[in-house]
């Protein structure tokens, strides 16, 4: 399924890219097994989307859980917390 993936902030700027268009492989269908299939790229990917970071997630502008079943076109933003004040 092809799928717009999009990082905000320091995801950007560590991964040096604010997104692409991704054929996922069939067996991705959440956005748990997406985050993991982009970690097994390896670096810098392992270590910016690595578990126990704080990295949010939104799927199509909603804010997800781990297990958000994936859709053909889906967009899918990674991002760290966010403050205000």
């Amino acid at each position: 399924m092809k799928i717009t993936i999009k990082f905000f902030a320091s995801l950007r700027e560590s991964l040096q890219s604010s997104g692409e268009v991704l054929e996922t492989p069939a067996e991705i269908a959440t956005v748990l097994e997406l985050k993991e299939y982009l970690m097994a790229r390896g670096e810098p990917w392992a270590s910016v989307l690595a578990t126990g970071k704080a990295v949010r997630m939104a799927l199509n502008h909603q804010m997800i859980e781990h297990d958000a079943p994936l859709r053909e076109g889906a967009e899918v933003a990674f991002f760290p917390p966010v403050t205000g004040g």
